[in-house]
Formats: C-alpha cells, structure tokens, sequence
C-alpha cells in the first residue's frame, strides 16, 4: 500500500451504455474472461486505494449480476444517459463524509491503463487541494486525481459527456501532470473495431 492509503478513494466511472457499440453497456464487455469493471476496479485497488466507488447506470442490474467486486460501493446514477458528467457528480456525492481526501477517477473503457499508472497518480497526492493528471508524452489525460477541495467546482461544471474537462482546464496552471507513456496506453473502448482490438 502507498503512504496515501485511506485518503485517496478509487472512483471508477463504469455508467456508459455503449452507444457506439449496438447499445452494449462497457462494464460488462469481456476482458480476460471477465466484466471489464472487475478488472478496472481491481487495478485501482492494485494501486493503493482501499476505498473504490463504482458508479453504474446502463445495465445496472446485470453489472450487480453478474460482476464480481468485492468491498465496493456501487453507486446507482439514474441520470447515467446524461452523459459522463452526471456519472462524475453522482460519484463525488457519494465520497462525501467519507473522510477522502482526493478521488481519483478513472474510467471503465480504458483496459490499456494498470496499476503501475495508477499508482504513479495516487502518489502525487498531497493535500484536498491538489490536482493531477496522467500525462502521455506531455499531453493530459486519464486517470485524474481530484482533491476534495474541488469537489465542489467539479460538480458545477460538469455536464454533458464532459466530466471535468471544463474545470481542469480553467485550472491547468494547478495541474501536476505524471507522465506515464512508459507503462500505459490511453485508448478507449468506443467502436467495435476498438474491441476487436485491444479486447480478448
């Protein structure tokens, strides 16, 4: 475990109904044989957080089914068509009076990103207020890692599919970006080429 165990909570967005994919929700595309949300939520865990929320919507029901996932917490976000946003505030919500210091977000559709990445976020913690993002030769991207202190903000502007993209951009000067291309590859899981592709 890293020195920030308890106070940085996983925060897995798993709600997507898979839209380009036929209507096929993407926590239950197999990966390894598996719920690809068992191994997304496996590698926060794997990183260091001990605490992981998982937010669902799409299939919710199958992903309770059919899913193994110890000692999460599930979050139910009736909103979940909405888009990635409404996913994002549900999940916020549900860290509150936990006593987390920081979420770090990471999304179901991105099997290319372990627990080596993860854990590099998870140890650039250092206080509610930080902000900090993978970066892949230089440029932001997933997973981020939200300080308590903008939950709040977060939660204001994040509509749509857009998550935190608007806030983390009005606050890029307060981004501590970790670099990660050497241990991780950034794709989503968003077309069936895209399984065919990086999904056994």
């Amino acid at each position: 475990m890293t020195e920030n165990d308890g106070r940085v909570a996983g925060l897995l967005l798993a709600a997507g109904g898979g839209r380009r994919l036929g209507g096929r929700p993407k926590a239950l595309l197999e990966h390894r044989g598996r719920p690809l949300v068992e191994y997304a939520a496996g590698v926060l865990r794997d990183a260091g957080c001990t605490r992981v929320h998982v937010v669902l919507g799409a299939a919710a029901d199958a992903v309770r089914e059919r899913a193994d996932l110890p000692g999460c917490v599930l979050v139910d976000n009736p909103r979940w068509e909405e888009g990635m946003g409404s996913s994002l505030r549900a999940g916020l919500e549900s860290l509150r009076g936990t006593g987390a210091g920081a979420a770090l977000v990471s999304l179901v559709d991105q099997p290319g990103i372990g627990p080596e990445a993860t854990a590099r976020l998870l140890a650039a913690h250092r206080s509610p207020a930080t902000l900090a993002a993978a970066s892949y030769e230089g440029k932001r991207g997933h997973p981020v890692l939200l300080g308590a202190d903008h939950w709040a903000g977060i939660a204001a502007t994040a509509t749509g599919d857009q998550g935190a993209r608007a806030y983390l951009r009005a606050h890029a000067d307060a981004i501590t970006l970790v670099e990660c291309a050497d241990v991780a590859r950034p794709y989503d899981i968003d077309t069936a080429a895209d399984l065919a592709r990086y999904l056994q």
